[in-house]
């Protein structure tokens, strides 16, 4: 088991440490000599605080959802487990998310190229295909109650739920900062005032697409199939 979470948490720590370094986070100018100006190197992140920020939550989120998935992978290996299937709303919902993180990029290079009125029409579309997926995600469980598939009745029913919870819940907050984000530029802001903010809702919609990608093809019924025969391998 902790092998598996080894695996799992390796390649992500080694990733937040490369970033960490590009951002020169780890930094030392106390134990240098001389004026500021002649260690560039030593200098504070010349990133905005908000992207620091960003970058920190996402590998935080990161690092939960690979402690979940490698729990999810160990369980697998339990008697008990039955493999439950995996409605076909959800690959609605799957392309509904594609085309949010569409709309959010189209809205991120609107604003690099001053294009305010695309950017509203960017962030607008990319809410509303937003909200379409939590309400798939609403159904796909509605529709997995209705056919008996309850929460406390299989380990891997708990698991499909606790992920597309999980993920959902990070979906709406950052819906909260996209409504914030629609309302600047409604307002009439300037262009340099709301491209930070829209760059940063494009990278958080790009990493919950990605995170979903992968989620999603740990819950169809092929990924328990591809466990057993890896057990089968390794007997």
């Amino acid at each position: 088991m902790s092998i598996t979470i080894l695996f799992v948490l390796a390649p992500i720590g080694a990733i937040i440490a490369w970033w960490l370094s590009r951002q020169r986070l780890t930094a030392k100018p106390w134990l240098e000599v001389g004026a500021i100006d002649d260690f560039p190197r030593t200098g504070a992140s010349s990133l905005p605080a908000a992207t620091i920020g960003l970058g920190v939550f996402l590998a935080v989120v990161s690092s939960l959802f690979a402690l979940f998935i490698s729990a999810y992978f160990m369980r697998m290996q339990v008697a008990d487990w039955a493999q439950m299937p995996a409605p076909k709303v959800l690959w609605f919902n799957t392309g509904v998310l594609i085309l949010s993180s569409v709309a959010l990029q189209y809205a991120q290079v609107a604003a690099r190229r001053g294009r305010m009125e695309d950017v509203g029409y960017g962030l607008t579309a990319g809410g509303l295909f937003t909200l379409t997926f939590l309400v798939g995600q609403l159904f796909a469980w509605q529709q997995l109650n209705a056919a008996g598939y309850f929460l406390a009745t299989n380990p891997a029913n708990a698991f499909f739920y606790l992920f597309t919870g999980l993920h959902g819940l990070h979906l709406l907050g950052g819906i909260v900062a996209l409504a914030l984000t629609v309302d600047k530029v409604w307002r009439g802001l300037e262009v340099k005032q709301v491209r930070l903010s829209v760059q940063l809702c494009a990278v958080y919609w790009h990493f919950l697409l990605a995170l979903w990608l992968v989620l999603f093809s740990l819950l169809t019924p092929w990924v328990g199939d591809f466990a057993v025969i890896c057990r089968q391998l390794l007997i």
